[in-house]
This record gives C-alpha cells, structure tokens and sequence, in this order.
C-alpha cells in the first residue's frame, strides 16, 4: 500500500546533513515551523520530510511534543509504515536472530536498529515480551500484536509498556497481556545456563540480553576462582561464573526482589555456593573493603550513570569511584570486568577511566578484553545512540612494578 499526500515537515537549511549520513531522527529545533508548524501534527501521525530546497527526504513518525520529533520511517517520500512493512522489517529482524542463536532466547527487534523505531521485542521461548516507546509505534500497536503471533505463535504476548521514555512522548504507561494466558515467570536460557526471571517488578523487558557474550568470556575466568557479581540484577553474571566452576560468588544488589531471584536462580542451576548482599553496591563495596574481603574477580555492571549528557562529569566521577573500589577488593593477580550501559560513556573513556583508576590506588593493569553487545542489539554507524553496551577485562597486579 502507497500511503499518498502525507502532511510535510520541513527541516532547516543544513539540518538534513546527518540523515544523509545514516542517522534517523529529527531534532525539534532542526524543524522549519515557520513553514510546517509543529502544533499542527497530531502526535504519531506521519508525514513527508523534506529539505529547505523542497528535496524529499523520506517518511517519518511525528511526535510535536518530544524533542525527538521525527523519526524515519523509509527514505521513500511515497511510502509510510503499514502493517505489511512492519511485518516485513520484524520478519526481517527474526531471520536473523534465527540464524544467531540456536535456541528462542533474544532480543528479537531493537529499535532503530532494526528499521522499527520505538519497538523493543524480546523472546523467551514461548513468550514474548513487546515494549514501545514512541507515539508512531503506539498507533502500531495492534498491528505489531498480530505480526508476533503470526511469525513465532507464540503462546503469550506481553505489552510491558512501563519505560520511561513514554513519558517523554505523552504516553500513558501500562502492562497488558495481548494474548495467551498471564504469564508471571520468564524463562531464560543464556549460554547453557537457566534463570526464571519475575515479570512484574522485573527491569525493562525483564532480562538485558545484551551483555550476553560478555558473560560467556566471562565463565573462562571463573573457575576455581571466588567470584563478587555488583549490581547483580537476577544473577546474570555470577550465576554463570558459578555454573562455569567458581568456587564462591557473592551477588550485590539493592533491591530484595532481586536478591530473592539470585537465591532462585542459584537453586535452579543446583548451585549451593551463592551467597547475596542487599543493599547500595557503594557502600556494600567499601563495608567488604572495611572487612578486608578478597576476590579473584569482581563484575561491576551498573544502570546507566550517565542517563543524560548533562550528567557527563557526575557519571564519570561515579564510574571512577566504583572502578577504584572493585580494584581493592581484587586479590593480587585478580580480574576486573567493568562494564558499561552509558550511551554517553565511550569505551575509549571507560578504558581511561580503569587507567586512572588504577594509578590512583598503586595498581598495574593489564587490559586483556575489550566486550561489545551481542549481536541481537546490532549497531547502525550512523547512530552512534546505537552503540552502548561496553565491558573490559582487566587484570590487576599489585607490587609488581
């Protein structure tokens, strides 16, 4: 279907440089309103874009009341997204997570990076996990239920429609099961090892597939080794390292939930050498620190602290603080996986980050692995927002230079 005489917005002189690149979205303030007003879109609706010189850009979703205002769609003016094209790009996207991973556990559309901008889908199994986050894809909605069932037939389908960036479109947040009976458990199979994970309460989707190779480098440093796992989530990192032979791990998070998952999830696996600290992973940190604690590897996988680009020096600073913590926890030939969820924090900054972390407390560091996210959270170049997950692997050796 051609959708014709779609609504236009028009950009400013230059503002169309970046698109040409690769990106795919429309800053407010890059948008003519003297010629295309945004008060006069309703939010979701889409529209032709088009150079000041009157050049056809592409199809976008519009949203006036977010700074993201445009998003493309296709770069052909003539076309918009229909549910056929949605199905095809999902299609598209299942191929080649089928193609990946020999089991139903991924994360099977990522945004942006699958042609679907404001659609996050994860499987696991039978069960399908759907987020959406913008305005244009809200009004897909219905049609992106009915691309689920019909590529995977699933067995349930969960809008989990909570995140934030709803809030940023005007959207109301809400979970709703679209189809199938209530699932409260997710199942997840990860490099051989199995988690249940809660769905209410539970973070995002309800697991973060994208640090999913990084753990597997992981399960190489673990055995015979104790194991501390900060920010721990449900277990993701050292519930691995503990099936992968770690001697004794220690999970770290603030939340009982969680804490309780650890335990489940340790249980699970037949493991019986997981023990738990609740509370602020900082404090917990400096407390072992205190008690003279020694680990052979410590994973610090924290949230974002560099939500937004204005929160650049207090993340940095943050990041710094943690990294010299997990340091002095290390025995003295010890691994440290730092890792990291900022899209604003580059791995070259990370990187220096462990580097002055290091000097700082009178450690000489090797860096032995530079991780990236797996390739179910596939990177376009020219969105650099797309690139965000990072982790290094460092050994740490004290008196030794």
């Amino acid at each position: 279907m051609v959708f014709m005489n779609f609504p236009v917005l028009y950009l400013r002189k230059g503002a169309e440089r970046r698109l040409r690149a690769g990106h795919l979205w429309v800053y407010s303030n890059e948008v003519d309103t003297r010629r295309s007003p945004l008060t006069e879109f309703e939010a979701g609706v889409q529209a032709e874009l088009r150079a000041s010189n009157d050049k056809p850009l592409g199809t976008v979703f519009v949203n006036p009341h977010a700074l993201i205002c445009g998003r493309l769609i296709s770069r052909d003016p003539g076309h918009g997204m229909t549910p056929q094209r949605l199905t095809q790009r999902m299609e598209a996207a299942l191929a080649l997570r089928e193609r990946l991973f020999d089991k139903p556990f991924y994360r099977w559309v990522f945004g942006d990076s699958d042609g679907l901008s404001g659609l996050v889908i994860d499987r696991f199994d039978s069960t399908v996990v759907v987020q959406i986050s913008t305005a244009g894809m809200e009004a897909m909605k219905e049609a992106v239920v009915r691309a689920v069932q019909r590529l995977v037939h699933p067995e349930a389908i969960i809008l989990k429609n909570d995140g934030k960036m709803r809030k940023v479109e005007g959207l109301d947040t809400y979970v709703e099961q679209a189809h199938g009976a209530a699932v409260s458990l997710l199942e997840v199979e990860e490099n051989g090892v199995r988690f249940e994970v809660p769905l209410e309460g539970g973070q995002k989707t309800g697991w973060f597939y994208d640090h999913r190779m990084n753990r597997a480098r992981l399960q190489a440093y673990a055995p015979g080794k104790r194991v501390l796992d900060v920010f721990s989530y449900v277990g993701g990192w050292g519930i691995q390292a503990a099936c992968a032979g770690a001697t004794q791990v220690t999970c770290v998070d603030s939340s009982a939930g969680a804490i309780d998952s650890v335990h489940h999830n340790a249980r699970l696996n037949g493991l019986d050498n997981v023990e738990t600290i609740e509370g602020d992973a900082f404090e917990a940190l400096k407390a072992l620190a205190d008690e003279k604690e020694k680990f052979d590897v410590v994973v610090l996988d924290p949230p974002a602290l560099i939500p937004r680009r204005r929160d650049q020096k207090a993340g940095e600073e943050a990041y710094a603080r943690l990294n010299q913590l997990g340091l002095r926890l290390l025995e003295r030939d010890g691994i440290l996986v730092s890792a990291s969820c900022s899209m604003h924090l580059s791995q070259e900054k990370l990187v220096d980050i462990i580097r002055g972390s290091g000097r700082k407390i009178d450690r000489f560091v090797q860096l032995l692995e530079q991780g990236h996210q797996a390739p179910d959270h596939p990177v376009i170049p020219g969105i650099p927002e797309t690139d965000y997950i990072k982790s290094c692997f460092v050994r740490s050796l004290t008196g030794f230079f």
